[in-house]
């Protein structure tokens, strides 16, 4: 077999499995991506989480996170390895006995009342 010929046999499985792993969450989402990205969700210090059962399912990862003040989250992310390397999403988390829906309405408005808006005084 000829070095060209070998060479792209290389590249062809180097690539196929690139692709194979590009969807999966088990390889692009780390445990340090987990801790970092739902600390920064939360507004916590990554040491007074403690994130546990974890579920890898395609690119989704879904995760409990505890914090040492005693909440409990219910957390997910999204991950991908592309070729700029891995992308994991920011952490998106709700509160145990909490539901999106029950946030506070603005006044005279039906949309909910999130994070930004509060801060900004808005409701």
């Amino acid at each position: 077999m000829r070095t060209t010929q070998r060479n792209h046999i290389v590249l062809g499985a180097v690539l196929s499995a690139a692709l194979l792993a590009s969807g999966c969450a088990s390889v692009a989402v780390t445990d340090d991506a987990i801790q970092r990205n739902t600390a920064v969700a939360l507004g916590v210090d990554s040491a007074s989480l403690v994130v546990s059962n974890r579920v890898d399912e395609g690119v989704k990862t879904t995760y409990i996170a505890k914090t040492t003040a005693g909440k409990t989250y219910n957390c997910y992310v999204t991950g991908t390895v592309s070729v700029v390397g891995r992308v994991v999403s920011d952490a998106m988390c709700t509160e145990f006995g909490k539901s999106s829906a029950s946030k506070t309405k603005q006044p005279g408005n039906a949309r909910s009342c999130n994070a930004l808006l509060q801060a900004a005084g808005r409701c």
